[in-house]
């Protein structure tokens, strides 16, 4: 579970004191429907003022640097670079105050550190980049034991909205036979409700990881958050992680 504050939710993990988490909501910004209000999404056709007054908000009320990506659904992992906006869908960091950031509304947000609490990273999944092994790619720029990764699953879309067509299925079962229980046959002929959530503890399961919390908040039919199959033409919003530089 987690616990909601003023907007925002701070995930409810056992990290190490030091690491800091944090995942923003639709509240507490100053955009305009249907981005309202608070979008951090400078590719969805929001006015860029406003999404730069946001993201202002955002580093000075959490006091971080954040490193924004361009997500393309894949499976590169970068260093998290405060100065530029580089190109994939996972970031690692060493540095305090430099905050991994991933944006979403319906595609999984991971956010990860070690027990010692010397590293964090964030990932964003959706369903091609998690059947292609991002979280699993997330959990290798660790240099430690992958018994020593924790990972917290951040609200994505919930097993009830997100119906996927067999191909996605496949993509999952073939490499992981497992993942087939992630899947319950739709209402709709051919067409399979997928709980993404499952999905993920399955693979960082067979990758070693199972010091994963999280999870259970859908983004489809929570409006405090962003969604995509909601409604088209909407905001992202934030999930954050660093170490807190003291």
């Amino acid at each position: 579970m987690s616990a909601l504050v003023a907007p925002w939710l701070i995930p409810d993990w056992p990290a190490p004191a030091g690491i800091k988490a944090c995942v923003t909501t639709r509240a507490g910004g100053v955009s305009a429907a249907p981005f309202d209000s608070f979008n951090l999404g400078d590719h969805v056709d929001d006015d860029a003022a406003a999404v730069a007054h946001n993201r202002s908000l955002l580093t000075s009320q959490l006091n971080v640097e954040a490193a924004w990506l361009k997500q393309v659904h894949g499976v590169e992992v970068v260093q998290a670079s405060s100065a530029q906006v580089l190109q994939a869908d996972a970031s690692w960091s060493k540095t305090p105050g430099v905050a991994c950031t991933i944006m979403t509304a319906d595609c999984l947000p991971a956010l990860f550190c070690n027990r010692q609490g010397t590293q964090v990273a964030a990932a964003h999944a959706g369903w091609r980049g998690l059947a292609a092994g991002v979280l699993e790619a997330a959990v290798d720029s660790f240099a430690g034991a992958r018994a020593d990764v924790l990972v917290w699953l951040g609200p994505a879309i919930g097993p009830q909205a997100f119906e996927v067509g067999p191909e996605v299925r496949e993509a999952f079962m073939t490499t992981h036979p497992e993942t087939a229980q992630a899947f319950v046959a739709s209402v709709n002929p051919g067409k399979f409700m997928a709980d993404i959530y499952q999905l993920a503890r399955l693979r960082l399961a067979a990758h070693g990881v199972t010091a994963v919390y999280g999870g259970g908040l859908s983004t489809f039919n929570d409006e405090r958050f962003f969604s995509y199959r909601r409604g088209a033409r909407t905001g992202r919003f934030a999930s954050l992680v660093w170490i807190e530089d003291l």
